[in-house]
């Protein structure tokens, strides 16, 4: 059995255009010096990494790892959910994500699409060559306006929407499959993929493709009433990726699951940094460790009350804490009375 990887961090949050927020070797070293031991690399700021690049280049790979190596860090995996967002968006919603494209391809949907899938395949390469094998992602969405069924839901669509999600995803699952990465969907609201359910009909119009994985994040599953840890009884075989992220649900009389058009902080169910909300930790850990989950820890921090420095450098420790180093012998191997096939035999009156 294997010890989790970490404590790392999900860096997506936190770049700005202050220091040591501003480039790659000093928000590294800012992630040191709190204790992380990993980042996991957002993909769209070129100040931090030039996607393509990385791609179509090992030694710019290597020299990007040698910089954040340089700070005693490792790369956990490079993450594209902005882009995998943009493999498939209704029209609904055509206008609010244009905002995670390029400007030369807003207003497009099709060039936008064309964009997103390109992306994805040069991080399949990239991850490649950086040495990686899992990667983080979103699934994208055609069917999320329609998650609520009134109106009622169209005979056959929910058939459709998955089956032309699954065409613009194989060929992408393909080339990671190729490079030797997994892709994990981090499940998540948004998204088709945003439940069990919803990713097993994904993974039957994928053909169970071994590379289309789980990143397991807790935090979603509390805002939607769905039991964390059996998640990962379920799915354990399919979890390659892991954000450590907190939330809370507190219904009341006025609002439940839908936050009713409230702000983060008035809503019923918010994230919360590490601690401060109601994910059983001690338990996700343990079952992680239980199933070998093979690793990182990444802290993703969202928080509607605590300031990101604060959320971090807490989670660093919080995480270090919960990571359970596994035991490599039975606590009652003191008691073991050896191996004797003839005395089991007798044992046994044989």
């Amino acid at each position: 059995m294997k010890t989790i990887k970490g404590p790392a961090i999900f860096l997506a949050q936190f770049i700005s255009d202050q220091p040591p927020f501003n480039s790659l070797e000093s928000i590294c070293q800012w992630a040191s010096s709190l204790g992380f031991k990993g980042v996991q690399l957002p993909t769209l700021d070129s100040r931090f990494i030039d996607l393509q690049l990385a791609a179509e280049s090992k030694i710019y790979a290597d020299e990007l790892k040698g910089k954040v190596q340089a700070a005693g860090l490792e790369i956990t995996e490079l993450s594209t959910h902005l882009q995998g967002q943009l493999v498939a968006v209704n029209p609904a919603y055509d206008q609010l994500f244009d905002g995670f494209a390029p400007e030369v391809v807003r207003g497009n949907p099709q060039a936008r699409q064309e964009w997103a899938v390109q992306q994805l395949k040069y991080a399949a390469k990239a991850s490649q060559n950086l040495g990686l094998t899992a990667h983080a992602t979103f699934s994208g969405a055609l069917l999320w306006p329609m998650v609520y069924p009134w109106p009622q839901r169209p005979a056959g669509i929910v058939e459709t929407g998955f089956t032309e999600l699954a065409r613009r995803w194989l060929p992408i699952l393909n080339t990671f499959d190729a490079c030797g990465v997994d892709v994990c969907y981090e499940v998540h609201a948004g998204e088709d993929l945003h439940d069990g359910i919803s990713y097993e009909m994904f993974l039957d119009k994928v053909q169970q493709h071994p590379r289309a994985c789980l990143l397991y994040d807790p935090s979603h599953f509390v805002l939607q009433c769905l039991d964390y840890l059996e998640y990962i009884d379920i799915y354990h075989e399919r979890i390659r990726a892991f954000h450590v992220k907190d939330a809370e649900f507190n219904p009341t009389g006025r609002q439940g699951v839908y936050g009713g058009y409230q702000s983060w902080l008035d809503r019923a169910g918010r994230f919360r940094s590490l601690g401060d909300g109601q994910v059983d930790f001690k338990a996700v850990f343990s079952k992680m460790a239980a199933y070998d989950f093979p690793g990182w820890a990444v802290l993703e921090w969202e928080c509607a009350l605590k300031h990101p420095e604060d959320g971090a450098r807490e989670g660093a420790t919080f995480i270090q804490n919960h990571i359970i180093r596994v035991t490599d012998k039975a606590f009652d191997d003191f008691a073991a009375a050896g191996t004797d096939e003839a005395r089991n035999k007798t044992l046994l009156g044989l």
